[in-house]
C-alpha cells in the first residue's frame, strides 16, 4: 500500500500534502491519530480515478510542521481551514478519519461555505464518562513519552483482522510516527469530542456516518445520533469491522463515499 504514495508537497506554512486526479469535484482526506497520508491507500487509488483527491498529513504526523504549544481541536481547525486557502481548493469534499472526522466537523460547523459534503469514519461524539476517562488516560500516557505503540492494534483491529495487510501496515505506520505530534494530536482528540458536536442540525450539506459495528470507542450509535441530527445525515455501519474499517473493508467503504459524492448538494447548503 505503501508505494502507491507519490512525494509529498508542502504548503507555505508546513501542510505536507499529495494532490492526485482531475475531476469536476475535489476530496480532501484527514486521517486519525498516529497514522499519515498512506492510511488512505485505498480511498486514494479509487476516488483519483475520476476527482482531485488531496490527502493530508496531520501537524507533527509524516512530513507536516506540528503546531506549536499545546493545540486543542480548534487549533487543528484553523491549521485545516489555512491549508484549503494556500491550496486554492475552493469549497471541498471532505473526508476525515477518528481525529480527522473531528477536524471534519469543525471545519463544517466553523466555515460551511467552504465544505460541499462532508464525511465522518469512525467519528467519535459525546464520549460516555467511562470513555472520556479512559482516552484521557490514554493521552496521559502518550504525552508521557511511555506509551505502547502496539496497544492501538488491539482496540483498532479484531483478532481475525490482526494478521491481515491492513494491520501490518497500521503498525508499521506507528512505529514511524513522532512522539510530540502524536501526543498533541491525541490530547486534542481525547478532548475534543463534544466541541462542535451541537453543529449537527445547522449542517445542511450531505454528510455520510461511518463506522464499523466492532469499534468499540467510534460506536455505531454515535454514528447514528449525528446522522440524525443532521438534515441530510446518513449512517452507515459496515459489519465485522472495527476501527480502520477504511483499510480492512475497502470496497464497502469505497461504494459509500463513492454514493456519498454522488448527492446532491442542495441551494441551502
Amino acid at each position: 500500500m505503501m508505494s502507491t504514495i507519490p512525494q509529498r508537497s508542502r504548503t507555505p506554512s508546513g501542510a505536507a500534502y499529495i494532490d492526485l486526479g482531475r475531476g469536476d469535484e475535489t476530496v480532501v482526506l484527514v486521517h486519525g491519530v498516529g497514522m499519515r497520508i498512506e492510511a488512505w491507500a485505498p480511498q486514494i487509488a479509487r476516488l483519483a480515478r475520476d476527482r482531485r483527491v488531496i490527502a493530508l498529513d496531520l501537524p507533527g504526523h509524516g512530513e507536516s510542521a506540528p503546531l506549536d504549544g499545546q493545540p486543542d481541536l480548534p487549533r487543528f481547525v484553523e491549521w485545516f481551514g489555512r491549508t484549503l486557502d494556500e491550496l486554492e481548493t475552493g469549497p471541498v469534499n471532505v473526508a476525515g478519519h477518528s481525529m480527522g472526522a473531528l477536524i471534519a466537523t469543525g471545519a463544517v460547523a466553523t466555515a460551511p461555505r467552504k465544505i460541499k459534503r462532508v464525511a465522518l469514519l469512525n467519528g467519535v461524539h459525546r464520549r460516555s464518562p467511562e470513555a472520556r476517562l479512559a482516552v484521557e488516560a490514554r493521552a496521559d500516557e502518550i504525552g508521557s513519552g511511555r506509551f505502547d505503540r502496539e496497544a492501538p492494534l488491539e482496540r483498532w483491529f479484531s483478532d481475525e483482522e490482526r494478521h491481515g495487510e491492513a494491520c501490518r501496515l497500521v503498525h508499521d505506520l506507528l512505529q514511524m510516527v513522532d512522539p510530540a505530534g502524536y501526543a498533541a494530536a491525541y490530547k486534542a482528540f481525547a478532548t475534543g469530542d463534544s466541541v462542535y458536536s451541537d453543529c449537527w442540525p445547522q449542517v445542511t450539506c450531505p454528510a455520510l456516518f461511518l463506522t464499523g459495528d466492532g469499534d468499540p470507542n467510534s460506536t455505531p450509535e454515535m454514528a447514528r445520533e449525528m446522522a440524525a441530527a443532521a438534515p441530510h445525515g446518513e449512517a452507515v455501519i459496515i459489519e465485522g469491522h472495527r476501527h480502520m474499517v477504511n483499510l480492512t473493508a475497502p470496497d464497502a467503504v469505497n461504494r459509500a463515499l463513492e454514493d456519498w459524492l454522488g448527492r446532491e448538494v442542495r441551494d441551502d447548503a
